[in-house]
């Protein structure tokens, strides 16, 4: 998405859901040692960092301030070399749109086969009940596409993809190191657990639903510690908070749905400041730093 696009939907964005409660971002900052992400308004990426290699997670948006923050985690935009793609909204992909500051010109970008066709426009992207279409992406960068189930070994880096179709019908989330889940938009942490993300801007709600209860199926069976960060409201590392209401779905006009925590206008990044990223490690949901 264009810079002028990515601006437009900040102020068209804050409009809409400013009071909601839906919103809640993490800071710029550290998880823990392998863990870092940059908020860019009310979405965050990540980076992941195990033995001199950093793998990113989703591109976010055509963002002016990106090479700042990256800056106060001392990560080089130069060093990335792999971009996993949750899927292709425009919040999540556009840092890799011709007219950015092209940060990430010579690395790979890996995303679902299905979800390539956004980016193709082979089929268009439809949010708020199939009114409004996103602007197209286009970049320029190799692309790896991939299947569900595929493992993928980056720089001696684990990545177990999944499908998750749903929000988009290609979105995928990513498993990594067997300890690591990024979800995407695939799960809104609200005060009292998990739910199936925002429903206005889904394809498919029902989908993303029963995709939802497999994926609890799939992390919660395998019996070991995983933490679940989201691409908008935060992490945790308690699997039955993470997946409690896998059936139902986050309603954002619907005030059960708010989020007390939730800042009033998510699209307002005061308090995220290079002080904090560099000093204070990011809090899981629910608990204060």
């Amino acid at each position: 998405m264009a810079r002028m696009d990515s601006e437009h939907q900040k102020r068209s964005m804050s409009a809409m859901f400013r009071g909601r409660a839906i919103f809640k971002p993490m800071n710029t900052g550290w998880i823990d040692e392998h863990v870092a992400c940059v908020r860019e308004w009310i979405a965050n990426i990540f980076f992941y960092t195990k033995d001199g290699v950093t793998i990113m997670v989703d591109a976010g948006y055509n963002y002016g301030r990106l090479r700042e923050k990256m800056g106060w985690l001392e990560i080089d935009p130069a060093a990335i070399r792999d971009i996993l793609i949750t899927h292709q909204d425009t919040d999540h992909v556009s840092a890799l749109e011709r007219d950015s500051e092209l940060l990430f010109r010579g690395a790979r970008v890996y995303l679902s086969k299905l979800e390539n066709q956004y980016l193709t426009g082979e089929i268009r992207r439809k949010v708020f009940h199939g009114l409004y279409r996103l602007p197209l992406v286009h970049m320029d960068n190799r692309k790896v596409l991939l299947g569900d189930g595929q493992v993928l070994d980056i720089g001696g880096i684990r990545v177990e993809c999944i499908l998750v179709p749903g929000h988009t019908w290609g979105h995928m989330v990513y498993l990594i190191d067997d300890r690591y889940l990024f979800t995407g938009d695939t799960i809104w942490f609200g005060q009292d657990g998990g739910y199936s993300f925002i429903s206005t801007l889904a394809e498919d709600n029902r989908l993303a639903v029963q995709s939802l209860k497999k994926l609890k199926e799939n992390i919660c069976g395998r019996g070991q510690p995983i933490r679940v960060i989201t691409g908008h409201t935060g992490w945790t590392d308690d699997l039955d908070f993470a997946f409690r209401h896998v059936s139902k779905i986050c309603r954002p006009f619907t005030r059960r749905y708010t989020d007390p925590e939730a800042p009033y206008d998510g699209y307002m990044e005061d308090d995220d400041t290079e002080e904090k990223a560099r000093t204070i490690r990011i809090a899981r949901k629910g608990e204060r730093a």
